[in-house]
């Protein structure tokens, strides 16, 4: 239907002909002429309607509205000079030609668009509802190509080191642990469920036992959640499994993934290898275990200088086994009622009482304002001004309680500083980092269990796994210390503090498997009917191994310079779970829940999504 792209043809072509097919971007008339810039998803070219040509054609040719789809075939020309005035657009990669319109068909007409596309949309349930007109945008065209970029690049470089791509079950077994499963009812089997997969963990752990060795997946994942910016109920990893590796090995593997992802994508050379941080480490300096390294700010922890402070929020705090830290933003003393006030709403939302601060204006501390500051020593205050190097004009944000406490909200009011001042604003840099060592097994108060942290397969570090196998039988007064201070051999990157993708050293043998199952609560009965394929796989030489899953939609959106994964998702659903545009999901018809054998308890009609 075409001899050329809306973006091939240039000076070279001048005096050929060429036939095109597009989309109806923009229609002028300019003395009885029509000039149509015609797009496809390569670019646009002008075509030029001239009575003198075809006087059919061109009268046709004013009747076009926007995103008609059209096939023009015409004479290739360079932009004529009018009255010494050149009319080649310098911004449109065929400016300097444009087609002499001999022949026009008309292809498909068009209704009137419920927005302009080339317009930025700020009603995302607009957007959302018509998706398929959104993503004529030049933006979300590139986006996805971009996408398809990152999943070529990542399947040529593990490809070329040995991997092989194996597609894993959608329909599988529920063992619910971590968010809940999207189930699926077996007409075949009444009564009984298949899940979609949260992840392939399981499949591909026995394809490890299987001999496979070196596994890959752009995978389907799917997690009934609530929702954010950041999250979807199905996504896509990048899925990698190995077996006889170290750590270090797959780490080595994902920089390089990485750094063809990068050079294939934006033409951007990143390091070879990135720095590595504990977990530890990385909560005590950013509050943060995906901490964004491009700015300082940096916790400092004042437990020792403020240990018998009279202000009894901090050495109350301390006294009961807590902490006190703070961070210095440097410059910001400034800031508005406003800004404070946004400080400390973010602090309690991250589960503090309040926000205590000093805004130190001037050298002397009698000009500083804060709700405190009167209640110290000047001991207390030359200590502080001393290890936070408080200079004038410096905003000093403090965090008292609980350890863990202290470090979220001191590391959400580090982010929240850096945003009212724009500090990363223009800022290019591609931080990347490792954090390693998380917790092994995490203490939930409310329910009284322990939970995995990353997941129920992923192995201690060597130290401490004769520590959790004792731990499981220990005689403990206090249940919340039974796995405290486990470690994994877990591994997270992290780009610019977003969280890319994690993953770990995986157990392979039955009894150490057991043994973490038990940590977890799950009894023996549990463990043969949610568990048994994978602990009998582990008693039949399974070989060590471990991996990770990069999580394809972020890293798509961080290398499109997107903020939220739906600009990088063709056919995302909104923070609802729903598809507007099809209207899904929906209710179905009696009989095929008949065939099911199940029967809806809801008596309220069901949400739908807006049509």
């Amino acid at each position: 239907m075409r001899t050329h792209t809306c973006n091939e043809l240039h000076h070279s072509s001048i005096g050929e002909t060429a036939t095109l097919i597009g989309w109806v971007n923009s229609n002028r008339d300019h003395g009885g002429v029509a000039f149509i810039d015609l797009r496809d998803r390569e670019g646009m070219t002008q075509c030029v309607f001239r009575p003198e040509e075809n006087a059919q054609v061109a009268e046709l040719a004013k009747s076009l509205r926007s995103e008609d789809v059209i096939q023009v075939t015409g004479k290739v020309e360079e932009r004529p000079v009018i009255e010494g005035v050149s009319t080649i657009n310098p911004d449109m990669a065929t400016g300097s030609i444009e087609i002499s319109a001999s022949q026009l068909t008309i292809i498909n007409k068009s209704e009137v668009l419920p927005f302009q596309l080339d317009k930025e949309l700020s009603n995302e349930d607009l957007r959302m509802k018509y998706r398929f007109l959104d993503l004529r945008r030049e933006r979300m065209t590139n986006n996805l190509r971009q996408r398809h970029r990152i999943t070529q690049a990542s399947r040529n470089f593990l490809d070329a080191d040995g991997f092989c791509e194996v597609e894993t079950p959608i329909l599988s077994k529920s063992t619910p642990e971590g968010a809940r499963d999207f189930l699926v009812p077996s007409r075949m089997q009444p009564g009984s469920f298949y899940a979609l997969p949260q992840a392939p963990q399981q499949y591909k752990q026995l394809l490890m036992c299987g001999g496979i060795e070196k596994y890959f997946q752009i995978a389907r994942c799917f997690r009934d959640e609530d929702l954010r910016a950041d999250r979807q109920p199905e996504f896509t990893q990048i899925d990698v499994e190995a077996s006889f590796v170290t750590s270090d090995d797959m780490q080595s593997l994902i920089e390089g993934l990485l750094g063809k992802v990068f050079k294939d994508t934006l033409d951007v050379a990143i390091p070879k290898s990135f720095d590595r941080i504990t977990h530890e480490d990385a909560m005590n300096t950013y509050g943060s275990d995906k901490p964004d390294r491009r700015f300082g700010y940096h916790l400092t922890e004042l437990s020792d200088e403020l240990k018998d402070c009279e202000f009894r929020v901090f050495s109350g705090a301390i006294a009961n086994g807590g902490v006190v830290k703070a961070i210095n933003a440097k410059g910001f003393a400034n800031a508005s009622q406003g800004q404070i006030e946004k400080l400390t709403q973010t602090a309690i939302e991250a589960g503090s009482k309040g926000l205590a601060y000093i805004q130190a204006r001037d050298e002397d501390r009698s000009t500083w304002r804060s709700p405190f500051v009167k209640r110290m020593t000047d001991a207390e205050v030359e200590a502080l001004r001393e290890k936070l190097n408080i200079e004038p004009g410096d905003l000093i944000l403090f965090g008292a309680g609980d350890w863990e406490t202290v470090c979220e909200v001191l590391g959400r009011i580090r982010l929240c500083c850096a945003e009212l001042q724009n500090i990363l604003e223009g800022n290019d840099e591609l931080n990347f980092l490792w954090v390693t060592e998380f917790p092994l097994l995490g203490y939930d108060d409310e329910e009284g269990k322990w939970n995995a942290v990353h997941h129920p397969f992923t192995r201690p570090i060597p130290e401490d796994v004769p520590k959790l196998i004792e731990a499981t039988t220990a005689e403990l007064e206090d249940e919340s210390q039974r796995y405290a201070g486990l470690r994994a051999q877990a591994y997270d990157v992290v780009l610019n503090g977003y969280e890319l993708g994690g993953g770990s050293i995986r157990i392979h043998e039955a009894d150490l498997q057991s043994a973490m199952f038990t940590a977890l609560g799950v009894t023996e009965e549990e463990k043969e009917s949610m568990f048994g394929h994978i602990l009998d796989a582990f008693k039949f030489g399974a070989p060590p191994h471990g991996g990770i899953a990069l999580g394809l939609d972020r890293l798509a959106m961080l290398v499109c310079g997107e903020s939220s994964i739906r600009e990088v998702i063709a056919f995302p659903k909104n923070n609802k779970g729903m598809d507007i545009m099809s209207s899904s999901p929906s209710p179905v018809d009696d009989i095929q829940l008949r065939d099911l054998r199940i029967k809806s308890t809801v008596k309220d009609k069901p949400v739908q999504a807006e049509s």
